[in-house]
């Protein structure tokens, strides 16, 4: 009996082609769906806003600040993550003609950047630093300040297209980005970087507001600001509004304005929050006495742990509310290990807390709808960062760095309105590198044809449907 050779593997034998040395002529890109950012860019009405509100050129040449905030965009989208990442968008054959312009150099876009740093708004927040005080959050410039409000235009138009979601619930929370530039200060972990704020309406999965902030700058560092800007831009008519977050909230300014019915710089009416509580002594003492019974099963079970739940009755101590104010409603939970195991600091039981203003929901229900800002914008938070361009900071200047970021939560939210609009349900909870496998990176070729450009796409019929769905229902400005 002979015995069968075995059958090599594809992976064992060379490649079965050779490389023309004779470049290719045709017009042929490797970003077929990427036009349809700069469609849903330009369909909410974006460059107007940039026309309007980011004025960083005092001459005419060269390309418009819309132009580059567009380029900006498509860098994200495209999951660029450098300035020398445009030359990567820029050596693809069609794109720049798809788009209707060129694709800006590196260093043009590092200039463009540098436009938003200002050395003396830095000069002015260390003046008016207390005496023992060492961080500081510079002001921002106009062209900040413009960049901030292409933004709000943005989440205006997204909810315009979407006038079913009458709830907002904002979540707020910093995030660190290491750094290792000579510009980058010590955060509280004890890497070098920065610590920029988020606030993000949660049930549309958009950032409303961001604050870029140094790494030495500490979460409890002057929240409110941020607050009213997300709370701003929310569009008007809005049902309900609520607000979580950690206990870098836990801030009596913020939570003073949380309650007060006719807030400045917000909507009038019960805004419903809850915070981690900062765990005093007093509180401590408080959760220590709650009788043994009142503790209640969270519902959530742990391999290596019980957690527990009980209603807390506790008045702090410093009182700085209004007299008129309503009581605020403590609920602790308690995280004992089995038997016979410690946490790490050697505890065998943790308590924490949530305070509240929301007394009409269940102890329970509470604590589960404050844990759901985990699954809101702490994602975001990992998108923008690793998703998008915001987690690999572009220079040592503030300002710049500033603009880069708030660039990259721009580049989310067009990302998120184009799921929203233009795409299927199922793609709504698409993260950025998704998008690109699915849609963004189709290989395609650009065909002039009596006076008029026609992309033909290598995809199915059914990709191909998907991507015309998306265009008709992202409709392109009149010129």
């Amino acid at each position: 009996m002979t015995r069968r050779l075995k059958k090599p593997s594809p992976t064992e034998l060379p490649l079965p082609f050779e490389l023309d040395r004779t470049p290719l002529e045709e017009k042929l890109t490797a970003f077929g769906g990427l036009p349809l950012v700069a469609q849903t860019f330009r369909a909410l009405g974006l460059p107007d806003s940039v026309r309007r509100n980011v004025r960083v050129k005092e001459r005419q040449r060269g390309y418009d600040e819309s132009t580059f905030v567009e380029s900006f965009v498509l860098l994200n989208a495209a999951g660029g993550e450098y300035l020398e990442d445009f030359e990567r968008l820029r050596s693809d054959p069609a794109l720049s003609e798809m788009v209707g312009h060129e694709i800006p150099s590196p260093e043009a876009a590092r200039k463009f950047l540098y436009e938003f740093h200002d050395d003396e708004k830095i000069e002015e927040a260390k003046q008016l630093r207390l005496p023992d005080q060492i961080a500081y959050i510079p002001g921002e410039t106009e062209a900040q300040q413009g960049l901030g409000r292409v933004n709000r235009d943005l989440v205006q138009e997204l909810a315009r297209r979407c006038p079913m979601q009458r709830i907002a619930t904002v979540d707020l929370d910093t995030t660190i980005i290491e750094s290792h530039k000579a510009e980058a200060l010590r955060t509280y972990e004890g890497e070098l970087g920065y610590q920029p704020m988020l606030a993000v309406w949660a049930e549309m999965d958009t950032i409303l507001a961001d604050e870029f902030r140094d790494g030495n700058v500490p979460a409890l560092m002057e929240p409110l600001r941020v607050v009213q800007c997300a709370f701003a831009a929310l569009p008007e008519g809005m049902s309900e509004y609520y607000f979580r977050g950690d206990s870098a909230c836990h801030e009596h300014e913020l939570l003073d304005w949380l309650r007060n019915d006719k807030r400045e710089r917000g909507p009038e009416g019960f805004i419903g929050f809850a915070v981690s509580a900062r765990m005093t002594p007093e509180l401590r003492e408080a959760v220590l006495k709650v009788p043994e019974g009142e503790w209640q099963p969270a519902g959530r079970e742990e391999l290596d742990a019980i957690r527990e739940y009980a209603e807390v009755a506790f008045v702090p101590s410093e009182k700085t509310e209004r007299k008129d104010a309503k009581p605020l409603r403590y609920v602790a939970i308690r995280i004992r290990k089995l038997q016979g195991t410690l946490f790490s600091n050697g505890d065998e039981v943790r308590h924490f807390a949530v305070v509240s203003n929301i007394w009409d929901w269940k102890a329970g229900r509470l604590i589960e709808w404050h844990r759901g800002k985990a699954g809101t914008i702490e994602a975001i938070h990992d998108v923008v960062k690793n998703d998008l361009a915001g987690g690999v900071l572009p220079c040592g200047r503030f300002g710049a760095n500033a603009a880069w970021f708030r660039l990259a939560v721009l580049s989310h939210n067009v990302l998120t309105a184009l799921k929203r609009i233009g795409l299927p349900p199922e793609m709504t909870a698409a993260r950025p590198k998704r998008l690109r496998f699915q849609l963004f990176y189709v290989p395609g070729r650009l065909v002039c044809h009596a006076r008029s450009m026609i992309l033909r796409l290598a995809v199915t019929a059914a990709e191909l449907s998907r991507m015309l769905e998306a265009a008709t229902l992202l409709p392109q400005p009149v010129t």
